[in-house]
């Protein structure tokens, strides 16, 4: 059997990584061998890739490239395997994040992020991809409170807009895959809604 491969996407603040891990642990209790992993990262070379593409300035193009390299490494050396070996994977962001974040947001021509995608990540698509929608004033308050920023979450309301319109979008056209999680309320609520698509997705296994 394959594991199954589930990806957590939403613009900065939205409650991606806590709920990353909670999700694991809900389906460990199932029984499920499950993994987290995250991009741009997920590897020795990929986390390298990753402080290069958040603490210096780049073209979107450059950074399109290297966001790439780092998945390339990531599906062949973590994802791939493991779903070929019955686990299922947990990734915080994908090829979705990069349509809504270097698409949408900066630009980049989707073209060469389809043939991108197309030259190096092969035969494999989310089998479900939880889409955590938050405004981006609630995005400013959250991390503000956190975290020292990094150059994508400086970016202003205008991109930020741009980003999250983009997932709207890509959550319209994917409804089979795509699952909009309101994370905009407390915790609680965000997984009571996570706790919803997840019994329908392993129902209809």
């Amino acid at each position: 059997m394959l594991g199954k491969f589930i990806t957590l996407e939403g613009i900065d603040g939205a409650g991606k990584s806590t709920n990353s891990l909670w999700l694991a642990d809900m389906l460990r209790f199932k029984g499920i061998n499950v993994i987290n992993t995250r991009e741009p990262g997920g590897t020795e070379l990929g986390d390298k890739i990753r402080y290069l593409i958040l603490e210096n300035e780049m073209l979107s193009e450059t950074e399109t490239m290297l966001i790439f390299a780092a998945r390339f490494e990531h599906f062949k050396k973590i994802i791939q395997p493991a779903i070929k070996n019955n686990i299922w994977v947990i990734c915080d962001r994908f090829i979705d994040a990069t349509y809504a974040y270097q698409g949408s947001g900066k630009g980049v021509s989707a073209n060469l992020i389809k043939t991108l995608e197309d030259l190096l990540i092969t035969n494999i698509v989310p089998d479900l991809t939880l889409l955590f929608d938050i405004p981006f004033d609630l995005m400013t308050q959250r991390i503000s409170l956190i975290k020292k920023l990094d150059r994508f979450e400086k970016n202003n309301g205008i991109f930020f807009n741009k980003v999250r319109n983009s997932y709207l979008e890509i959550a319209r056209n994917n409804p089979n895959r795509v699952k909009i999680i309101d994370s905009s309320r407390d915790l609680k609520h965000t997984q009571f809604c996570i706790s919803g698509v997840m019994d329908n997705f392993l129902g209809s296994l």
